[in-house]
């Protein structure tokens, strides 16, 4: 039997300091051998919000390495080559994104900014665990494809669907 190699997803949100970090910590956890994770935003905040890292580390997922960086650090010609660019808000969904090599698979899946949420911090914490537990759904549904036995077209449309669940 014939391993697959890893392949490379990349999350995008414009800010990328709350939901495309905790897909990248989840996926990266939950689909370890099977996937690798990035994130990126159109305009990066440069910091992961700490309410993000809060709930990572509630959910028990591991947050080594987060950073909030531009996605034309994955432009770049020595940049990992992309099977996956997810986009994870509302807002990046309607930006022109740069072209990506490899034409990877493209698929929006919006979740409401659990950092622009206001009032207590017991109100913001619930956002942000309602966005993880979204993800992490999300992302487990990707996990359960089978990627091995589908056409390029066949998987776009399912992991487009998956956005809408």
């Amino acid at each position: 039997m014939t391993t697959l190699p890893a392949l490379n997803v990349l999350f995008i949100c414009t800010g990328n300091s709350a939901r495309s970090i905790l897909a990248e910590a989840m996926l990266n956890q939950l689909g370890r051998g099977h996937f690798r994770a990035f994130s990126a935003g159109s305009q990066p905040r440069g910091r992961v919000h700490a309410l993000a890292l809060q709930t990572l580390h509630h959910l028990h997922f591991d947050d080594t390495g987060l950073s909030s960086k531009s996605w034309g650090v994955f432009a770049e010609p020595d940049a990992p080559r992309m099977d996956f660019v997810i986009t994870v808000c509302d807002q990046a969904a309607g930006e022109v994104c740069p072209v990506w090599p490899g034409q990877p698979i493209t698929a929006h899946w919006g979740v409401a900014d659990p950092a622009a949420v206001e009032g207590s911090d017991d109100a913001k914490r619930h956002a942000f665990l309602d966005t993880a537990v979204t993800l992490k759904r999300r992302i487990e549904f990707l996990l359960a494809l089978p990627l091995a036995k589908l056409e390029t077209l066949a998987i776009q449309r399912e992991v487009r669907d998956i956005g809408k669940r």
